[in-house]
């Protein structure tokens, strides 16, 4: 397994629109593994193949306490939403910055494995934030399209002063394609 490298706001490629998945052969498995890993690495809770360059719909999120409950969502459909509530949301493509959106704390799910099984699971609170951020990454949305116009342009000018500051530059990870 390998740790990528994370795509950094205003990097272009996070607002393309991720494709279809129809290739499950071992490529798939090995890159879902590779996003876990690098999803444990970064501390974070989600990641999406958008994030690190890859146009493929799936993405990986463990919310256990440990790193020990990685699941993969490829092809990712929310097909019923419920009970909406304001949620603190932050994101690994853009470091230092916070804000509250609206979100559904309970969904209902279809999506596929990494042999193609399709599946459907209910989630629940930050379970289901949290999938539901994921898959706007998968539709070429960030959570920050998702606050109100002020604290938009705050998060835009934060997320932009970071960059300048750690001098972070926004790279595809070598063979990573979509």
């Amino acid at each position: 397994m390998a740790t990528l490298p994370i795509l950094l706001y205003p990097d272009p490629r996070l607002r393309e629109k991720a494709r279809t998945v129809t290739d499950f052969g071992p490529g798939l498995g090995a890159f879902a593994d590779d996003l876990a890993e690098t999803l444990h690495a970064s501390g974070g809770i989600g990641i999406s193949a958008p994030q690190v360059g890859d146009r493929r719909a799936l993405l990986v999120m463990d919310l256990s306490e440990d790193g020990t409950d990685p699941q993969l969502y490829v092809n990712p459909r929310i097909l019923a939403a419920d009970v909406q509530a304001l949620v603190e949301e932050s994101c690994l493509s853009i470091p230092g910055v916070v804000g509250n959106v609206v979100r559904s704390i309970r969904i209902r799910v279809r999506a596929q494995d990494r042999r193609g099984e399709t599946f459907e699971r209910e989630l629940a609170d930050m379970s289901a934030v949290c999938l539901q951020h994921e898959v706007d990454h998968l539709e070429g949305r960030l959570f920050i399209d998702r606050l109100p116009l002020l604290r938009r342009l705050q998060a835009r000018w934060v997320a932009g002063r970071h960059a300048r500051e750690t001098g972070a530059r926004a790279t595809a990870p070598a063979g990573v394609t979509g």
